[in-house]
């Protein structure tokens, strides 16, 4: 299972950003009602099922608002949760802990939200040999926190953005005027611009999908929306050739049979755009 990984440099100006977007020149109603340098201690109590992300976030935003605040976890990321459990304690000045709830319970309630819906998604794969990944389907600024949801959650990370892998989709075979046409290209651009990136090759139909094994010279056939008894020829013709990922009405109904088929991967962008965030509440205790 992939490593989750959560890069540190983006998410500082994100800290930063968010606190100014929420705090601007002041939380008021703290300032005017908690003492100043006042300690206190709050919890973070769970209040629905699912698969608990961002604790690193949590502890992030405590510590850029005051390093003096400590946090004793008692869960951790991609643990499964149920109404009425604790995740952490906080210690520390009560306006640092109130200027930071919100970030913290708006970021951990996404992300638990994402990582339940990937847990959901690998487990219905299960002993298939498929492997459930995400997509760019994500919230702007916010997709390396997403990605990381994904991978706490059971399932994996596809390209980052436009720049680490060559997708040649459905727009780029009719602009470049044909199949044959753009995979040729694509090899030219690389040879030179010095790149060694892998390519997937989105087909449409079994049609599409002899003519890019004629060419060949492919990483990944992508297989998008096709009938379960095409995608199953599909599969079956590809063998070893290359890899073969299905995308396209896949929900929680459609993605066992799909994954039975034999296919390497499956996109799901439901990952990211439809989770349901994980009901969160940070009590002062």
């Amino acid at each position: 299972m992939a490593k989750p990984f959560l890069d540190a440099e983006l998410l500082q100006p994100f800290i930063r950003r968010s606190l100014s977007e929420d705090i601007g020149p002041g939380d008021h109603t703290s300032l005017a009602t908690i003492p100043e340098g006042k300690i206190g201690r709050a919890r973070l109590l769970v209040k629905d099922h699912g698969v608990l992300c961002g604790m690193p976030v949590a502890k992030a935003v405590f510590d850029y608002l005051d390093p003096s605040c400590t946090i004793e976890e008692l869960l951790s990321d991609g643990d499964e949760i149920s109404p009425g459990q604790e995740a952490f304690y906080i210690e520390g000045p009560i306006r640092t802990i109130l200027g930071g709830e919100r970030l913290v319970l708006n970021t951990m309630q996404r992300l638990s939200g994402i990582a339940n819906m990937s847990r959901v998604f690998a487990k219905a794969v299960k002993g298939t040999g498929a492997k459930v990944l995400d997509t760019r389907k994500t919230t702007p600024q916010l997709r390396f926190l997403e990605k990381y949801a994904v991978v706490v959650g059971g399932s994996y990370n596809y390209r980052d953005g436009l720049y680490d892998r060559i997708m040649i989709k459905d727009n780029h075979v009719d602009g470049a005027g044909g199949m044959r046409e753009a995979i040729e290209s694509v090899h030219k651009y690389l040879r030179a611009n010095d790149l060694d990136l892998e390519m997937t090759v989105e087909v449409r139909n079994l049609q599409e999908l002899d003519t890019v094994l004629s060419i060949g010279n492919v990483n990944r056939i992508m297989l998008d929306n096709f009938e379960l008894s095409d995608l199953q020829t599909a599969v079956d013709t590809i063998g070893n050739r290359h890899e073969s990922e299905a995308s396209g009405g896949v929900n929680l109904d459609t993605i066992r049979p799909i994954a039975e088929t034999g296919v390497d991967f499956i996109s799901v962008g439901a990952l990211t755009h439809s989770a349901q965030s994980i009901d969160l509440s940070l009590k002062m205790m």
